[in-house]
């Protein structure tokens, strides 16, 4: 029984040993310029996508839990449930109010206070 498998193994290796050697290497040779070069150097320069300084979760004097997604760029995403997009505010200065139609966040700390449309303004903690 080891004779068979000894037989089995050297011939599944020399069959690999022989499928490896039948490739011929592939040769990359420097040369040439990048016909799209000249196109990226003048394109303009990539603005990134501001970070997400903080995210926190907010439970409203109605029971209602908000999330906020605060942002480097003097803004904030406010979302009603965890997985839609959620709407865009923004403050006109760090410090200030962020604010969209109908809606505003006072504070970015550990309570806020939140007024979204329909709704008046309310206290809310983390």
């Amino acid at each position: 029984m080891q004779i068979h498998s000894r037989l089995i193994t050297a011939a599944v290796l020399g069959t690999a040993f022989m499928l490896t050697a039948c490739g011929k290497p592939e040769t990359i040779t420097a040369g040439g310029d990048d016909p799209d070069a000249k196109a990226l150097n003048a394109a303009a320069p990539v603005e990134l996508p501001p970070m997400v300084t903080h995210s926190r979760t907010y439970r409203c004097a109605d029971g209602a839990l908000v999330y906020v997604d605060f942002l480097s760029n003097n803004s904030a995403t406010l979302k009603k449930d965890k997985g839609e997009a959620g709407t865009q505010l923004k403050a006109e200065a760090a410090g200030k109010p962020y604010t969209a139609e109908g809606y505003s966040i006072s504070g970015d700390g550990p309570q806020v206070e939140i007024a979204m449309p329909g709704k008046a303004a309310q206290s809310c903690k983390a």
